[in-house]
């Protein structure tokens, strides 16, 4: 069987696996929007106990599709078919203080990305630090979430690591209102996807995991960029001082992969 129609093959055994997800998501298998119950914190609120404060959120212990991993060589493999495409556009979109990070949702219609047919539609954004995923077990500084959601109400998010370096240019527009953003949700106007992740991203994970805070629903397509970003100093401490307490570093511990595949695209092998 040559690379193409292994890859076929592979992928129709990921989507017929994706399929036993449930299809759709309601209110309590969405990302928590009332923080208060839940910390980062080594406490009984904390990660390790998430799992017991809500029965909704039982699964954040006892689930085996958790999020995030550590991507190490030793267990990706390799495929360069298939990946996926972005069709982003400028939208109406808002800034959000969820106490536990900042959020911008987009208001409009912001575009799609799809992945391999199935089409997802761009939600909102929002960042972890330090990131949450870590690479050959090392963890970075910043990890942007783009989340996705289909009309069957399917999750994708694009998970984007940096590290510190030269200030982010789109963080660089928000940084304003990040520092002065109350409980209030701010209207930013017109925002565009593209500006995010204006880099190449032809080199990526992917992976079936979950949402990374309560409720830690399973069955997110998960695709994390190779290429690492950078971020200043100034736009990191923005993010956190933004952030309630027991917030101001949000990243929830690596999961068991519970021996699930990676895939790594690279178009050059």
């Amino acid at each position: 069987m040559d690379l193409k129609a292994k890859t076929i093959s592979v992928f129709a055994i990921f989507f017929f696996f994706l399929s036993s997800f449930p299809n759709n998501l309601h209110a309590h298998d969405l990302e928590v929007d009332d923080e208060t119950p839940f910390t980062y914190e080594h406490t009984e609120k904390g990660p390790e106990g998430w799992g017991k404060i809500d029965p909704h959120w039982r699964i954040c212990n006892t689930g085996k599709f958790q999020s995030p991993i550590d991507l190490t060589n030793q267990r990706v493999s390799l495929i360069n078919y298939g990946a996926w495409s972005r069709q982003y556009q400028p939208a109406l979109a808002s800034l959000k203080n969820r106490g536990h990070d900042i959020m911008v949702s987009w208001k409009g219609d912001a575009g799609k990305i799809t992945i391999r047919q199935k089409e997802f539609k761009l939600v909102q954004c929002h960042w972890h630090s330090p990131s949450e995923h870590t690479v050959n077990g090392t963890r970075y500084d910043m990890e942007l979430h783009m989340v996705h959601q289909s009309d069957r109400g399917k999750l994708a998010v694009i998970g984007v690591l940096f590290k510190l370096g030269q200030p982010n240019k789109f963080l660089t527009k928000l940084l304003n209102g990040i520092k002065a953003i109350g409980k209030e949700e701010i209207n930013i106007g017109i925002v565009n996807p593209h500006d995010i992740i204006r880099f190449q991203t032809r080199k990526f994970y992917r992976y079936i995991g979950s949402l990374t805070v309560p409720p830690c629903t399973e069955g997110v397509i998960w695709t994390v960029v190779k290429r690492v970003n950078t971020i200043s100093a100034e736009q990191i401490a923005a993010l956190r001082n933004a952030v309630h307490d027991g917030f101001e570093t949000n990243s929830r511990p690596v999961q068991n992969t519970h021996s699930r595949t990676v895939w790594y695209y690279d178009p050059n092998v």
